[in-house]
């Protein structure tokens, strides 16, 4: 009887016993890996060259899983009807391919070695990833955990997972220990991906004890930078190797068309799930969001309204692949033939002056952050320069604000219009005052914008998403010109939901709902549906809400009701809308006030929602980070980080110590922050009483931030209980 093989070679039929040596693949196995194919057994021994054995003897077909057009070739071999439409995520790296296939698509310069690859290079990486984890064992639907952070081949991990109907388990490599164990075993992942041998390192004592390993997969590095001992039964490949057994199995099942026939071809579907994102969240343990192709999918064919990026644009990539925003925005992106560059924190400044990119996709900390840098070299300067930089910044935001009246673009919850008569003179006076402010705004960005935009280098716009941007940063950059639009969405909704376009940027808002999805604002209490400009619980439905928390109906139930809606946890308000007036373009937009988790309620009775008094108190060059707390509390406290440096400087400015101190006592840290609170919280609702002075900042290696930035509030409060019940007293 005739039998087939298909690995690292173009192999020969046997029709007896024989067996086959080769020695050009090195496979450094802990432990004998049996990979079965029809007629063919694959076998790897530990520090020895792998042996195939063709016996002459039927075994039952195995399943394919392929994405439906990136793989269409091995489905209509096999008899099935392809169409060209996208079914599958990794579909869209064959139209990328063919569309823009010499252009360059990733550009990773901080891994080694540094890497450049082309669309048509992507998609035979991809391919060859995802051959490779089948040869190795690894099967469709079949959990692999993908722990690792940004880079070319985390792109290339993910995508090949999900080609080859596996499902991946996302996270970064910044997590503690024990909650990507947590992770792993509760998601009933088989096999590992990981950054490279220093993050296993960390991880191989708990895991290899108390977890399920088949195989293990390093993106970079060498495994003979592994620890010994750890790993004696789990058998451990490097990218490279990898790639080389998916390599040349697909050449082996190119030459063989009974090789082909081996296998029983099925198509991923839409509905498959194809990847779990397990939510960083800032309260409570992480649930598994399960994400189809389909919500992907969704964000891939709708982002452009917001981001109408054209091929050769170029983004740069900060933000944890892993995270849902970033993820989809990546997605959606290379669909469109642009230049991705991976940076990192440290080198993000460097890299915008030096690759001036088209976008920036980022969280409100970043746009913070340049913000502060901008504010330090004003401070630095002499106080002419101070002076009219200042002056010229506070004209320009006067002409934008009365450029929004006229233009319609100014946020109201007044659900009466104005008459047509009031409407037309509130237009003609904004107008006017505008002209009159126009020369020096024009001024402005020759004498002072024009340097700090190649400074940040975004030419077309920075989108902020996963977190509220605050007021007076939106409006810096709206005067000073450089276009921040503002989006909104969550894990559980793949994730974006709503998002300002750059032709109605409302500030103040994160924009009107996306393509197919819809909003309605509900009381909290009576799940009564509330008109435009009340203020509620903010609901959403659309093809892009999550299939469900993994192992957890009741979760998803209090999350997603009967009817689809999905319960953001938001507090908002939907514009209500205008046909004339200063407003008459803001209708429909989602105006977002906190989280309802987040409210305090004070003993007095009265519902605080602490987001408000932290933008303002951040606009405070003194302060670093603030958390706002009193919950059961008569008054309102805060634990604030100070910026050591401003408050140093700001002492001797106001003489309170010598011109050469190098250091501030905390009683007078804490008397110039409840200065810096007086003068910036002035016209909140709730003022905040006695204050914590932190030294330490919140970090995520700390673990008193996301992985996304977000300061971890019950954490936060749990560390210092005790410093809290002091403040008190």
């Amino acid at each position: 009887m005739a039998t087939m093989l298909s690995l690292a070679s173009s192999f020969d039929y046997c029709n007896s016993s024989v067996q086959f040596l080769f020695s050009r693949s090195k496979l450094h196995c802990s432990k004998t890996l049996v990979t079965k194919r029809p007629g063919v057994r694959f076998r790897f021994s530990p520090g020895s060259k792998f042996r195939v054995f063709c016996e002459s003897k039927t075994q039952e077909l195995q399943i394919r899983r392929c994405s439906p057009l990136l793989e269409k070739a091995s489905l209509s071999s096999n008899g099935a009807l392809v169409s060209d439409e996208w079914k599958a995520v990794p579909d869209i790296w064959r139209s990328s391919a063919e569309k823009y296939g010499d252009r360059v698509a990733v550009v990773d310069p901080y891994h080694d070695p540094p890497s450049t690859m082309t669309y048509k290079q992507l998609e035979q990486e991809i391919l060859d990833f995802a051959e490779g984890l089948r040869v190795i064992g690894v099967k469709p639907e079949e959990k692999i955990a993908l722990f690792a952070d940004n880079s070319s081949r985390w792109l290339t991990a993910d995508q090949g997972i999900m080609a080859m109907g596996a499902i991946n388990v996302v996270r970064g490599s910044r997590s503690a220990v024990e909650e990507l164990l947590q992770i792993y075993n509760h998601s009933e992942s088989v096999g590992l991906v990981v950054d490279n041998p220093e993050f296993f390192n960390r991880l191989a004592g708990r895991f290899c004890s108390t977890a399920t390993m088949k195989v293990v997969v390093l993106l970079w590095g060498e495994k003979s930078c592994l620890a010994s001992g750890e790993t004696q039964n789990v058998p451990i490949f490097t990218y490279k190797e990898i790639m080389e057994l998916g390599r040349g199995s697909r050449v082996a099942l190119t030459d063989s068309h009974d090789a082909r026939q081996g296998y029983t071809y099925e198509a991923i579907s839409s509905d498959d799930v194809a990847t779990l994102v397990y939510t960083s969240g800032t309260t409570g343990n992480p649930k598994g969001v399960m994400l189809t192709h389909k919500n992907l999918l969704h964000q891939i064919r709708n982002l452009w309204d917001i981001v109408p990026a054209i091929p050769g644009d170029r983004f740069l990539s900060m933000l944890p692949s892993w995270h849902a925003y970033e993820r989809a925005c990546e997605y959606f992106i290379f669909t469109y033939g642009i230049e991705q560059v991976y940076t990192t924190v440290r080198n993000l400044k460097d890299d915008l002056r030096h690759y001036q990119p088209q976008y920036l996709i980022s969280v409100p900390l970043v746009y913070e952050t340049l913000y502060s840098g901008i504010q330090k070299q004003f401070n630095s300067s002499s106080t002419v320069r101070k002076f009219i930089a200042l002056t010229f910044i506070r004209v320009s935001m006067a002409y934008m604000e009365l450029k929004r009246i006229y233009e319609g673009l100014s946020l109201t919850r007044e659900q009466k219009q104005p008459s047509y008569v009031v409407s037309m003179l509130d237009w003609l006076w904004a107008r006017i005052l505008a002209a009159i402010l126009w020369p020096l705004h024009v001024l402005a960005k020759k004498l002072v914008y024009e340097k700090i935009y190649s400074a940040i280098g975004i030419s077309k716009a920075g989108i902020s998403g996963g977190g509220s941007l605050p007021m007076h940063i939106d409006k810096f950059y709206e005067a000073i010109g450089v276009t921040v639009q503002n989006g909104y969405g969550l894990t559980e909704s793949s994730p974006v939901i709503a998002a300002r376009r750059p032709n109605c940027n409302v500030l103040g808002s994160v924009g009107h709902p996306i393509q197919h999805t819809e909003f309605k604002i509900v009381d909290s209490e009576t799940n009564e549906v509330l008109p435009p400009g009340s203020k509620g619980i903010v609901m959403a439905r659309g093809p892009q809400v999550m299939k469900g928390y993994y192992k957890n109906p009741m979760a998803t139930k209090q999350a997603i009701d009967e009817d689809g809606w999905l319960n953001t946890g938001d507090i908002g308000w939907i514009a209500p809308h205008h046909s004339v007036g200063r407003s008459r373009r803001c209708g429909g937009v989602i105006v977002l006030e906190g989280r309802a988790k987040d409210t305090i309620v004070l003993s007095t009775g009265e519902n605080v929602e602490p987001l408000e008094i932290e933008e303002a108190a951040m606009r405070s060059s003194l302060i670093h980070q603030i958390v706002v707390i009193g919950q059961d509390q008569r008054r309102l406290a805060a634990i604030i980080v100070p910026n050591k440096d401003e408050v140093l400087q700001a002492a001797k400015n106001s003489s309170i110590v010598d011109a050469d101190a190098s250091d501030v006592g905390k009683d007078i840290i804490t008397r110039l922050l409840y200065e810096e609170l007086r003068k910036w919280t002035s016209e909140c609702s709730f003022q905040i009483g006695p204050i914590l002075v932190v030294d330490e900042p919140f970090t995520i290696d700390s673990g008193l931030m996301t992985p996304t930035m977000k300061i971890r509030r019950d954490r936060v409060v749990d560390q210092f209980k005790e410093e809290i019940a002091n403040l008190y007293k």
